[in-house]
């Protein structure tokens, strides 16, 4: 889209159109928009059509409701300029997990003390938590340029106050319901949001913290939170999905329960075994960390001054695989935790992927194992079986996206199963806009066809994080400029990917246009 016009009716157009689109990646009918805005459809076609003027506060509403910078205040949103293709060199360090860091942040609730937590990722999700958390007297601050941060909660925790617009853009807020369970009688929390990925209940939250007493009511846009303290765990708690934040929510319930409290069918993925860690140093008793198994002995009171450093993210260090892997490139992805990339280690040298490790050492949390990859340049092949995600150790749901551009690469033809998210397999066809060869099957499944004549385009940037980023890997190895609009999703999970994939060698610029 080129620079305004000085006709306002070129101007709004303009508007409406990003507005159109931003609501169409974001999955939502103009009506369902309307209702947001509490507005008419008629309202909202109109501005889409670029026939109504727009304040500042209905821009502001609008960029809210769709989770967008579109129309952030004092400045457009945040875009990528990509020239390719590019052939990637250099060595880079893998950044502490997001999903980790969260959990933490969450889990910082449990405690009276302080928490210091090292080397935070500094994305949109955590800046959303801490707004949260500052709304409810938590104070926190960043330390130094490492991203240390400190966290020191109040006496008594005050919900009358929580920002809700900052916990309705992240799907994180939903791990207060562990912690805030045990520090008030009554409370209520917003709805969760975060990436479009279709609709995933939060049942098996209310089922893993219903024998701690915790009744759970969903209207007009809130969680009523009711505990009955006289419920306590009878029996060992059985999770009906193996999921890692609903793991996590039952962790932290535990947490703070004095007596033992068994944990079966629990997610054993890496932000669990983070959260178990950080758990041992306030001084919880947690056996079977690893396993899907978990005994917890809670203590009635936590008020310990504790410093814990998450470990690394494999989701990124597989971005970065993936990066090498897709421009063909010799780079060294440092510090990768690769008891949760083994899978996909596999699954890639069935494919042709060549490369080499090294020796492993310990994350700073004592527990993580690392290792350095050096990639090679490798002619991929299409795997024999359909590429699925399953709970670890299985191929990790995160990893499964970056699939889609790598089998882009190789030749033959990759089935892909998305199980789990109803909407986001969708998001992968918009690597056909890039020259691929990607055929939606049903809401779960894609077939690619490989290889990939890749050629620069101009995209709106998929509402889903992991989506987005396989975007922009392709437009790495894409030739000529490649444009990505409304880049904010990427900064919720990445911190400064851009900046780092250019200090690898890719021709990446960033601007706003507004």
């Amino acid at each position: 889209m080129t620079a305004p016009t000085d006709d306002a009716g070129d101007y709004k157009g303009r508007i409406g159109n990003l507005i159109r689109d931003a609501r169409r990646h974001r999955g939502l009918t103009q009506a369902q928009l309307a209702d947001r805005l509490s507005t008419s459809q008629s309202a909202v076609n109109r501005i889409e059509k670029g026939h109504q003027n727009l304040s500042l506060e209905m821009l502001a509403r609008i960029g809210s409701a769709l989770d967008s910078e579109i129309v952030a205040l004092g400045a457009g949103p945040t875009h990528l300029r990509v020239k390719g293709p590019t052939t990637l060199t250099g060595s880079i360090d893998v950044k502490t997990s997001k999903n980790a860091g969260v959990a933490l942040l969450c889990a910082s609730l449990l405690n009276r003390g302080r928490t210091t937590l090292r080397k935070v990722a500094r994305i949109e999700e955590v800046n959303r938590l801490l707004e949260v958390l500052s709304s409810l007297g938590v104070q926190t601050r960043w330390i130094n340029d490492d991203n240390d941060l400190e966290i020191i909660p109040p006496k008594e925790i005050d919900l009358s106050d929580i920002d809700a617009e900052a916990a309705r853009r992240t799907r994180s807020v939903l791990m207060f319901l562990g912690p805030l369970l045990h520090r008030a009688d009554t409370f209520e929390l917003p709805y969760a949001g975060g990436c479009n990925l279709g609709t995933r209940t939060v049942e098996p939250h209310m089922s893993a913290l219903r024998p701690f007493g915790l009744e759970v009511k969903a209207t007009d846009g809130w969680y009523h939170g009711r505990v009955n303290r006289a419920i306590v765990p009878e029996r060992a708690i059985v999770l009906t999905e193996r999921g890692d934040t609903v793991t996590e929510n039952a962790l932290m319930a535990a947490a703070l329960h004095p007596g033992t409290t068994t944990i079966r069918n629990a997610s054993s993925n890496y932000m669990v075994q983070d959260l178990c860690f950080y758990l041992q140093a306030l001084g919880v008793t947690v056996e079977g960390i690893g396993t899907t198994t978990l005994r917890v002995t809670g203590r009635e009171v936590i008020d310990v001054d504790v410093d814990y450093a998450p470990s690394e993210d494999p989701i990124e260090a597989m971005s970065l695989i993936a990066a090498a892997i897709v421009t063909r490139s010799e780079i060294t992805v440092r510090r990768a935790p690769i008891e949760f990339l083994e899978i996909e280690l596999a699954v890639l040298t069935e494919m042709g992927f060549r490369y080499r490790l090294s020796e492993e050492y310990l994350a700073a949390n004592g527990h993580t194992r690392l290792v350095d990859i050096h990639t090679l340049p490798s002619d991929m092949v299409a795997p024999r079986d359909k590429i699925h995600p399953m709970p670890f150790p299985g191929l990790n749901i995160d990893n499964l996206p970056f699939f889609a551009v790598i089998a882009a690469v190789a030749q033959g033809a990759t089935h892909l199963h998305d199980w789990v998210y109803d909407n986001r397999a969708i998001y992968l066809t918009e690597l056909n806009k890039l020259g691929g060869r990607v055929t939606l099957l049903d809401p779960h499944r894609v077939m690619i066809e490989g290889p990939t004549s890749w050629t620069g385009a101009e995209l709106m940037c998929p509402p889903a994080l992991r989506p987005a980023v396989v975007v922009l890997l392709a437009m790495l190895a894409s030739k000529g400029t490649s444009v990505l609009r409304g880049t904010y999703v990427i900064h919720r999970g990445y911190e400064d990917l851009a900046e780092r994939l250019s200090s690898l060698g890719a021709d990446i610029e960033t601007f706003r246009d507004i």
